[in-house]
């Protein structure tokens, strides 16, 4: 025989094959609307079991990857590792916002959103020139608050907390 038609009657084998698989399926299930009540009940409660758990299981591993991604990532970047410029981040994540905003609404970001995003931005960037402990921004940060040993909150203790907080609501919708 030739080498396509070998290769043909293992297709059709295949075929076969899956069509078996349908057949034990329609033979065990066949069509539920002729089935009674009770039985179509059963079979819809069963089959929205499996579905529901097996979706459970994916969004759960779905959900370690990403957030354990998200962990390495911000560990990476806290020893060094890796630098994130975070203003070119959140400059595509706005542009990507407004997209979106634009799309559900049918109208672009307001005037004051985009106000609100630029001092945002200008507070998250006093915040950086504070954490490199420039003399100067350690002046302004005692101006500001008033107190030179105020509370200083680090960006992994924000990150930690809102890691919980996901973990917390994942837990409480699962």
């Amino acid at each position: 025989m030739s080498d396509g038609k070998v290769q043909k009657d293992a297709t059709n084998k295949e075929i076969i094959n899956m069509s078996d698989a349908a057949g034990y399926l329609d033979r065990f299930v066949g069509d539920v609307s002729k089935k009674s009540a009770t039985k179509q009940i059963l079979i819809g409660a069963g089959s929205g079991w499996a579905t529901g758990y097996i979706t459970m299981k994916v969004g759960k591993m779905a959900a370690i990857a990403v957030g354990g991604g998200i962990i390495l990532l911000q560990m990476a970047n806290q020893q060094g590792i890796i630098a994130i410029d975070w203003n070119k981040v959140q400059k595509k994540v706005d542009k990507v916002t407004d997209k979106v905003e634009e799309a559900v609404t049918g109208q672009g970001p307001s005037w004051a959103d985009k106000a609100e995003r630029f001092v945002d931005r200008k507070l998250n960037q006093a915040e950086d020139a504070v954490n490199k402990r420039t003399k100067k921004a350690k002046k302004w940060y005692t101006n500001l608050i008033g107190d030179e040993t105020g509370c200083k909150v680090n960006d992994l203790h924000i990150f930690l907390c809102a890691f919980a907080a996901g973990v917390a609501i994942g837990v409480g919708t699962a």
